[in-house]
């Protein structure tokens, strides 16, 4: 049963609806007596809301002429929660028309946020980059997303306390380039001024960042999303796998996305019909071989093994293994 305060949210929407509503339709509508819905009034007029009471035949209750509720009050992080929420639901294919309602419920909410509000979370809109669905995303601290999305769109530069995967601690001045929501983490990517060269950091890893003055240019035709890709392809792991496959680049995309491979294609070799097969470089950096045998298998091109030498014994034994069962079979 709802409670008392939610019912006299109720009557508070049943009067903004227009018009007068009576007596005994209110109470039928919240489920009381007459007494507990004047009661209920009494309430809202104690909340300085301007019910005028009617009388007559047809009287009831009103909302005063021309009343209107305050500007929605949410804070920052209630409004990013909810705004955050609608754009993950249009990612993921909860929609029904290009034109969706969560779109015009985003408009709606930003127009009636304080100005201050509104204008840092349009800030991060512009700043923020999806490589997949959302899904399931570890939730960044608001106020850390917020003040990154501020120097991304001012181009200003911000000092972060960060903590690498082997736990150690340092503090960096990092210019942010964009956003990004990959794989259920946050990233932002950009240049670490500190050592000149270009850095993408988990945000669940920073600790604090504050923005520094001065301004920094970012590069053109920059975008954000396939930097944070290929910083991926690129990281420093156990080994170095090189491949040269024969197919096309969409083909070997499917199982090799950008994620995990950068692809090449030799400048004889190369097409100007991307569909066109033609032998390609891939280049990989993992921790564990093991899933890779399966991984080409399943690519069904013919395929070279430049290195490691691990991965050939491997590949051999998935083989092998393959053709004993087919014997068995």
């Amino acid at each position: 049963m709802p409670r008392p305060t939610g019912r006299v949210l109720t009557l508070l929407e049943l009067l903004q609806s227009g018009g007068t509503r009576t007596v005994a339709e209110l109470a039928d509508r919240l489920g009381v007596d007459g007494r507990t819905v004047r009661r209920y009034v009494d309430q809202l007029v104690d909340l300085d809301v301007p019910v005028e009471s009617v009388r007559g035949r047809y009287g009831g209750y009103r909302l005063a002429p021309g009343y209107r509720l305050p500007p929605l009050m949410l804070g920052d992080d209630e409004a990013l929660a909810v705004l955050l929420g609608l754009i993950a639901g249009r990612r993921s294919g909860l929609t029904t028309a290009e034109r969706t309602a969560g779109e015009t419920a985003s408009a709606k909410i930003r127009r009636v946020l304080p100005r201050q509000v509104a204008r840092r979370l349009d800030t991060l809109l512009e700043a923020l980059d999806f490589t997949d669905r959302p899904g399931d995303i570890d939730a960044p601290d608001s106020e850390l997303l917020l003040t990154l999305s501020d120097a991304v769109r001012h181009r200003r530069p911000v000092s972060i306390r960060y903590t690498d995967r082997d736990g150690r601690r340092s503090d960096r001045t990092f210019h942010p380039y964009g956003i990004v929501a990959h794989a259920k983490r946050w990233y932002v990517t950009g240049r670490d001024a500190d050592i000149g060269e270009d850095r993408t950091f988990r945000l669940d890893r920073i600790a604090d960042a504050r923005t520094q003055p001065g301004s920094f240019e970012a590069p053109a035709g920059l975008d954000a999303g396939q930097r944070v890709l290929a910083a991926f392809a690129a990281a420093e792991y156990r080994y170095e796998v090189s491949l040269r496959i024969h197919g096309t680049i969409e083909q070997i995309r499917a199982h090799l996305p950008a994620a995990v491979a950068n692809l090449e294609e030799g400048p004889h070799e190369a097409r100007e019909e991307p569909a066109t097969e033609s032998w390609v470089r891939a280049e990989l950096r993992v921790e564990r071989l093991d899933w890779l045998p399966g991984v080409l298998a399943a690519l069904d091109r013919p395929f070279v093994i430049e290195r490691p030498e691990e991965l050939r014994d491997l590949v051999k034994a998935l083989a092998d293994r393959l053709a004993d069962h087919a014997r068995r079979a």
